[in-house]
């Protein structure tokens, strides 16, 4: 790649991006297409769903969030519609602040920092592109040039609302530049840009002392006071703080609920009439949507104040928990490793899910539901099905507690605690016991960490060994069936036809002296009770089998091995536990044969083409699942 050549073409891109005309020009541009006349909500919501939307399971998942947050696609699908979506239509929540609470490190700032970087990229397209007044230092939007009583003509005529008013700057400009004519006045397509401060406002609470209402609403420009002569001329005025600059788009509070009260009360007459007062000005018109972040504890601590229920009444809060799926936690911190400098130590298979089991432990709460304990809770979450329970289980658990995921490990504390693990001297590969034994040294470091908690996290570090414990035997026993899936395939296709014989009160012939037998009970029995499938149960469980093999035929698709996944369980299970002895052996055996080290390396060839283990990782495994065969 030539850089300089990319930064020409990027400069290029801009300068064809450029707009510049009359406001006359502008309206021509609005007969064609309204669409850049959109609010500021509106422009959040086509922005969300320009990268696309689908349907998975009934709910609607927004792809601009997945490739950042994970796990949250329940709150993101209530967020998006219940705000973005009614804002968008000019409803009524477009006039209360979004206020995202949840507990630290839930992906609250990574929100609104999406949020903030897919505003920037929409105002490129032309589907998102944003025309001001030039030179205002608000950005206006230029239909407020068209006076008041004339609106509705206007409105009708092109198909749009007009809401707002000009602010002082425009307003002396039209006067003074161009002699009340409007048809004159500049307008500028303008690029949304945070290091720009073009519609997007941050502001971030610091000492009350110190800090100063002009950091949202602007401030006298003392050197041309004189000048000018007067606080009110808009020429002696600077127009730069961020609720100015974050007209047309989006302003952050981050760790609003923190701000001293002078800076909060600011919000009630923009969020309420979108407007705010500034300088010796009229109320000035604004256009943005305000995005707050708090935790729970200052939350509660804000409502028990009754001098905020009127800032509290202009709020939609949205609460945004800990991820509670193991696979999307995973995903959190293997985005978090890549973006460091440690991508070349090897992290083993299951290291980073086995961290991720113990953080779901921490944040899940104990259901009411009979036989329901937390790591079956935790697999149904994560999308597994457990024997017994239903998809309406689920959606009984999931509504059971409100506040569930807000608690527990913070997913900051375990990459920290992974961080520790990965900088180690000379460490070629972790696994997921190095992890574990991280984890479980930081909770002693852990101030916030009560003796009672500590106890239970330990015993969630058990339950974590104990999954990683079977994921271990189950990778390494898979890696020894020579030819595995033909292996599986054959007894997959032995007990459908048994089970076939069965239901239906026929015989079954020997493949090779071609005589009628009786369907092998022994073989369906041992196969099926290794999901844990009861004499009562196994008429059942085979007849709805055949029901399956009978609806795939009916749409022409053949009935594999990994069809089922409850028979391809018990399947893999039947066959291990066959092996069980010779895997024992062959991993325990402190000097193998011939044979049996043959056998070893295949293995761990198998381990590193196959499930991504280097060869010392893939050793460790060996050493470890053969102590825990001989315990």
């Amino acid at each position: 790649m030539n850089i300089f050549e990319r930064v020409a073409e990027h400069r290029a891109e801009s300068d064809r991006l450029s707009w510049n005309g009359t406001f006359e020009d502008y309206i021509a541009l609005l007969r064609e297409d309204p669409t850049p006349a959109m609010t500021a909500h509106a422009r959040v919501y086509q922005m969300i769903e320009s990268f696309g939307v689908e349907e998975v399971g009934g709910h609607k998942r927004y792809k601009f969030f997945e490739q950042e947050i994970f796990g949250l696609d329940r709150s993101i699908e209530k967020l998006v519609e219940e705000y973005f979506h009614s804002a968008a239509r000019r409803l009524d929540v477009r006039k209360r602040i979004l206020l995202l609470m949840g507990p630290v490190s839930g992906g609250k700032s990574t929100l609104v920092t999406l949020l903030k970087r897919g505003l920037e990229q929409f105002s490129r397209t032309e589907k998102g592109a944003v025309y001001a007044i030039e030179g205002c230092p608000m950005h206006e939007e230029p239909l407020h040039l068209i006076p008041l009583e004339l609106r509705p003509e206007v409105e009708k005529e092109i198909g749009v609302r007009i809401e707002g008013n000009l602010c002082p700057s425009c307003q002396m400009r039209l006067r003074t530049e161009y002699g009340g004519d409007i048809s004159k006045v500049r307008v500028e397509r303008v690029i949304i840009s945070e290091d720009n401060r073009v519609g997007i406002g941050t502001f971030s609470p610091s000492d009350p002392k110190s800090q100063d209402i002009a950091d949202l609403t602007g401030s006298i420009d003392f050197s041309t006071i004189t000048e000018f002569g007067s606080e009110s001329d808009p020429r002696a005025y600077r127009f730069d703080g961020e609720l100015n600059k974050a007209n047309r788009g989006l302003m952050e509070f981050q760790e609003m609920l923190k701000c001293d009260e002078k800076f909060l009360w600011n919000l009630l007459s923009l969020t309420q009439e979108g407007n705010f007062k500034a300088g010796r000005f009229a109320l000035i018109s604004a256009d943005e949507m305000i995005v707050a972040h708090t935790n729970e504890s200052e939350y509660k601590s804000f409502i028990s104040n009754k001098k905020n229920e009127a800032l509290q009444s202009r709020m939609i809060v949205m609460p945004i928990p800990y991820n509670l799926k193991v696979s999307e936690e995973e995903k959190i911190y293997g985005k978090l490793i890549q973006q460091s400098d440690m991508k070349h130590v090897h992290i083993a298979p299951h290291a980073l899910r086995t961290a991720a089991i113990f953080s779901i432990l921490t944040r899940l709460k104990e259901t009411k539901k009979q036989g329901m304990d937390l790591v079956k809770k935790m697999r149904m979450y994560d999308g597994e099905e457990v024997e017994g329970y239903k998809e309406a289980d689920l959606r009984e658990m999931q509504n059971e507690y409100l506040d569930e995921g807000m608690s527990g490990i913070d997913p900051r504390y375990v990459i920290n605690r992974i961080s520790s693990a990965l900088i180690k001297q000379n460490l070629q590969c972790i696994n997921a016991l190095d992890i574990l034994r991280a984890i479980k040294d930081g909770l002693d470091q852990h101030a916030s960490i009560s003796k009672e908690e500590r106890e239970r996290y330990l015993n969630f570090i058990a339950l974590a060994r104990k999954e990683y414990d079977e994921l271990a035997k189950k990778e390494v026993q898979k890696a020894f069936v020579y030819s595995f899936e033909e292996s599986a395939r054959t007894l997959f296709e032995n007990y459908l036809d048994n089970i076939e014989a069965f239901c239906n009160w026929s015989k079954i012939r020997d493949p090779l002296t071609d005589e009628e037998m009786d369907p092998d009970e022994r073989l369906m029995r041992s196969i099926e009770e290794q999901i844990g499938i009861s004499e009562n149960a196994k008429k059942a469980f085979r007849e709805e089998i055949l029901i399956r093999i009978s609806a795939y035929s009916r749409k022409e698709r053949k009935f594999e091995y990994s069809s089922h996944d409850r028979l391809r369980e018990a399947i893999e299970k039947k066959l291990f536990a066959d092996l069980k002895d010779i895997v024992k052996i062959t991993t325990s055996t402190k000097t193998p044969d011939a044979t049996q080290l043959k056998r070893m390396n295949e293995v761990i060839k198998r381990l590193i083409e196959e499930h991504g283990y280097t060869a010392a990782s893939a050793n460790e495994l060996l050493r470890y699942v053969g102590s825990l065969l001989n315990r």
